[in-house]
């Protein structure tokens, strides 16, 4: 009998003590229904529920609210400014804007962007891709030090007309060969 009335002390306790604001003690947005609430009282919602949380490890922290690694410039070499840049979006999504030659179809695109994504994939080269025009893709990177290696390897390849890479231009080798072992369909 005593552990039951115990147990029922502590139940009622902890519901009062679970409690942040007695009713009339609350803001006027936490009186509103539900229904009623702006994203302003959502969001002060969500910060209140956030409030007893643990912080995230750093890893998965959203990337603009992550430290960005540390780099000594001691033992870089200023004068080749690709390495300079490759070296600081370590760790940092970047976007690569490949154009295909030759003005191929959307298919032809999309066939001839994903052969070069795979062999990225191949090479340890992780990119996401995304067409965003008959003769044009985005290519993302989550670690954008792996860009310029990237970078290096799409210019080798055929019916490539250009790359652009943090706003510069990068002209393709042999824009104007046609690969015939890839079919161009309608």
């Amino acid at each position: 009998m005593s552990k039951l009335f115990c147990c029922l002390i502590l139940i009622s306790l902890s519901g009062n003590l679970a409690k942040k604001f007695k009713d009339e003690d609350k803001p006027s947005w936490a009186k509103k229904d539900i229904r009623d609430f702006s994203d302003a009282d959502m969001e002060r919602l969500f910060d209140q529920w956030e409030e007893d949380e643990e912080p995230l490890p750093e890893d998965e922290l959203p990337e603009h609210l992550r430290k960005p690694p540390s780099i000594d410039l001691t033992k870089m070499d200023m004068s080749n400014p690709e390495s300079v840049l490759q070296a600081t979006k370590k760790g940092q999504t970047v976007m690569m804007f490949v154009s295909v030659a030759n003005k191929p179809s959307k298919a032809r695109t999309e066939e001839l962007t994903k052969i070069w994504q795979t062999s990225l994939w191949s090479n340890h080269i992780q990119a996401e891709r995304y067409l965003i025009d008959d003769d044009r893709a985005i290519f993302m990177f989550k670690d954008g030090s792996q860009a310029w290696t990237a970078k290096e390897y799409l210019l080798e390849q055929d019916e490539l007309k250009e790359v652009q890479l943090e706003s510069q231009t990068y002209p393709g080798k042999n824009p104007d060969v046609r690969n015939k072992a890839v079919r161009d369909e309608l």
